[in-house]
């Protein structure tokens, strides 16, 4: 599995209606062959910055999305909402999914 986690300091008047601007582009990647999740959240210690968490089958399958077409129309989308340059950590990991944490199980 391809793990992605991204930071995106948005510019403060951009912040109600960044997922607004960012939905088709969610919406395409979502649908991708190959994407096993794509989560957008918002920082609890800074109102101003989203997190994406996404996964992907494979490194083909990370491939086909950083070069598909609504990859480079979603940057192009959301650039003028950046208030900094995105900070990623990209790696390749073990499993398929999300998995239970053995040091908390419930029930």
């Amino acid at each position: 599995m391809y793990f992605i986690v991204a930071k995106f300091q948005i510019k403060p008047e951009f912040v109600q209606n960044f997922m607004v601007l960012v939905t088709p582009f969610t919406e395409a990647t979502r649908a991708e062959p190959g994407n096993l999740w794509f989560d957008w959240s918002i920082s609890v210690e800074d109102p101003n910055e989203y997190v994406l968490v996404e996964a992907f089958l494979d490194d083909e399958a990370a491939g086909r999305h950083v070069n598909s077409a609504h990859f480079k129309d979603g940057l192009v989308a959301m650039r003028p909402a950046l208030a900094a340059t995105p900070k990623i950590v990209s790696r390749k990991v073990d499993g398929s999914s999300w998995e239970e944490m053995g040091e908390l199980q419930i029930g």
